[in-house]
């Protein structure tokens, strides 16, 4: 059986790149790039926010495991990614 913790991040997984997928055939159906880098602006906001709630729900399912360091560790970590990510 599968964890729940584990099932959880799959499936925002899964639900993310459906999102991609969608939105990659909307672009070819709009066939204009103006209108193709509008919908890609959306998907900026998707992804940072998938990886959030994905290493948040990773991280409540390892919480027993890691000591409080550790977890400030990959907080400190994921921090930096979505600043290089989102900074301009």
């Amino acid at each position: 059986m599968l964890d729940k913790f584990v099932l959880s991040m799959a499936s925002l997984r899964l639900l993310s790149g459906t999102i991609e997928i969608l939105a990659a055939l909307l672009m070819l159906k709009l066939g204009r790039v103006d209108k193709a880098l509008a919908v890609n602006s959306g998907l900026a906001l998707v992804g940072p926010a998938i990886l959030i709630i994905t290493t948040t729900i990773g991280l409540a399912g390892m919480a027993d495991k890691l000591s409080w360091s550790k977890m400030a560790w990959v907080v400190c970590g994921v921090s930096f990614l979505l600043i290089g990510i989102l900074k301009k």
